[in-house]
Order: C-alpha cells, then structure tokens, then sequence
C-alpha cells in the first residue's frame, strides 16, 4: 500500500497528474513540444503574476539557486541565513569564490526589510539572497518592501519560493522580485525531476556583465532558446506534460485564490494544533502556510513515532539538521485536503501518546 507523504517534499502527486507522465514520448526540438512549452510557460507566468521570462530546467531547484548565483553576482552577495536551505545558498556563492557576506537571523524567525537597509545603501552588494519559505524552520518572509529597497540601490533580488510558490501567492512583478526559484515536487504536487526560474530583464542585463557564467545555466543562452519555446539541452517532457496539465487544473478548475485560502485553512489548523500540542518553533508573525515546524517538546522518540506512522500508512518528518530530534515538520502543501491532515494530525496524536 501506498503510504502518504506528509513531508515537505516530494509530496504525493494525484494520479491523474501521474499519469501524464506516461503519455508517449515527443521529440523535443518538434512543434509538439514548442507548443507545450509555450504554454506552460504562459501558465507559470499566471500563477506568478509575472510578464518576467520563465526558464524551465531539468535538475532540481537548487540548480536554479546556483543559476542565480553565476549569473548575478559580480560584485558582492548579501545573504539572508535562517534556516538550512538558505543557508546552502551562501554555500553555493561561496563555493563559487563569489564575494559574499551572510546577515544571520535565529532559526524560526525571517528577516525585515530595515533589518538589512544600512548595508544595501552602503553601495558594497549588487545581489540580495532571501528565501521566502524556509523549509527547515517554517518561516516565512514577507516579502513586501525588499524589492524597492533593491532597486533603489542598483541590487538584484533574488528569493528561494521553492516550497512556497503555488501554495502562497506571490506577485512577482508587484514585489519587485529579479529573479525566482522554485520546483515541482512541493506545492505543485508534481514529480521531482523539473525547476523553474523566473527572471527580470534587469537580472538578464546583469548577467550579460558578468564573467564565467559557466555552460549549462547561462541565463544568455536559455534567453536564446526561449525565443524558439525550447531549452538549451533536453528537457525533462514527462514532469513538463504533468505540469502543463496541473497548472490548468490550478487555474480553471481550483482557481488560485481558492487553492491558496485551502493552503492557508490547512496552516492554521496545523498550527492550532501544534500551539496546544507541543508548540512551534517558528514566531508567529512568519509563520509558513505550506510547512510547520513543530518542537518536540516532549522528548518523544522520533524515530519510534516515525516507525508507528509508517505502519499506518505515513511518511514522517524529523526535524532537519541540526532541529532533528529536537522538532519535527508537517507538510500541508500541494493537492493535499483538510480532511487528509485532519486525519494526519489525528495519527499524530497517537504515535506521540498525546
């Protein structure tokens, strides 16, 4: 038997979107596939409130993080850490010999915008690093006021929506985002396999400046392919077809005010029931609507309730890092329902013995 997965990705894909994947095969420099491209291109753009270029990738959404990394980083990097995935992109700039400098923030907090001011007038950075939805803490960042105070000081935004984007609303254009990652295995309930990037022509001017941008993410060259509906090297078609067909089902038949009020129902129960339960590392204030990270408060056995949920039928979270054992994460992101993580938080209970 299946068991269901309520970790922060992959989540479980709906079997109507699984089986796009099995479709036949399609040449990927043919029409067929231009055609599909063109659409699920057109159709990210929606769900982003975005007119920026979206590139599609076959990696995962890290591989988006090193893209933006290469291609707009020529003087310095400031990065927002608060939580382990952001802190793997300072991790990735360093590994590239950028110059960089991290602003650290207490895991289960996020960063606001007068936090970080002082520096970006300083005139020393050309790149800002925030992630939106920090996976590992269930923190996540307000965006509103980042996006003009990069612009204002000549700087390139740049924000990891990995876990959030299709579960939360984020327009992109309207906050002033250059450049977006996210992925298909989290709140898009699609397979693993396929990445996105939406980026502003100010991030593809920067790019144009800047030295060794490497081969296979030089945003120049996906720019070219994109004229054409295509990708520099092969894409990866089955998770392309199962997302062309999602988005439209996001689209026109959950519609997306619909699809994010479900998200934001399914947080605030989880939270509800982990503020009674055990409590949340998380503050209030950025609290995620797509993962919780709840403490184990109890001294529970982890990997012992892991065991117990899996017999019935669940894929457990431990805490990530540095919190495993010391929390755990609850996924209620993607195609999942109320009714589901109601029965979810219902088996929680009894694997912990509360």
């Amino acid at each position: 038997m299946a068991k269901k997965l309520f970790i922060p990705g992959p989540v479980d894909v709906s079997g109507d979107v699984a089986a796009k994947m099995s479709e036949p095969m399609i040449g990927h420099r043919g029409k067929a596939y231009a055609e599909l491209h063109a659409r699920t291109v057109e159709n990210l753009r929606k769900l982003m409130y975005t007119k920026n270029k979206v590139f599609l990738g076959a990696c995962s959404s890290s591989g988006w993080m090193e893209a933006a990394v290469i291609n707009c980083v020529s003087k310095k990097a400031l990065h927002v850490v608060n939580g382990a995935f952001s802190e793997r992109w300072h991790k990735i700039s360093k590994a590239w010999g950028k110059p960089v400098e991290a602003v650290s923030v207490q895991w289960g907090s996020a960063v606001k915008p007068e936090q970080i001011a002082d520096k970006l007038k300083s005139g020393q950075y050309d790149t800002l690093f925030i992630t939106h939805n920090e996976t590992s803490t269930g923190a996540m960042t307000p965006l509103e006021g980042f996006g003009k105070l990069c612009a204002d000081n000549n700087v390139i935004l740049c924000v990891d929506a990995v876990s959030s984007m299709a579960g939360v609303k984020i327009e992109v254009d309207k906050l002033g985002i250059d450049v977006l990652v996210t992925g298909t295995q989290k709140c898009f309930g699609v397979a693993p396999g396929l990445a996105m990037t939406a980026v502003s022509d100010r991030a593809l001017e920067r790019s144009k400046s800047v030295q060794s941008r490497g081969l296979y993410f030089d945003y120049q060259d996906y720019l070219k392919y994109d004229a054409k509906n295509n990708t520099p090297s092969t894409p990866p078609i089955p998770q392309i077809k199962a997302l062309d067909y999602q988005l439209d089902k996001i689209l026109n038949k959950e519609g997306l005010e619909n699809r994010f009020k479900r998200h934001r129902q399914m947080a605030e129960a989880t939270r509800s029931w982990a503020k009674k339960k055990l409590g949340l590392l998380t503050e209030d204030w950025c609290g995620s609507d797509t993962v919780s990270c709840v403490k184990n408060s109890i001294n529970a056995d982890l990997e012992a309730v892991k065991a117990k949920l899996s017999d019935n039928g669940y894929i457990f979270a431990n805490g990530y890092g540095d919190l495993k054992g010391k929390t755990f994460r609850i996924a209620h992101m993607g195609d999942r329902t109320m009714e589901e993580l109601s029965a979810y938080l219902k088996a929680l209970d009894e694997a912990l013995g509360l």
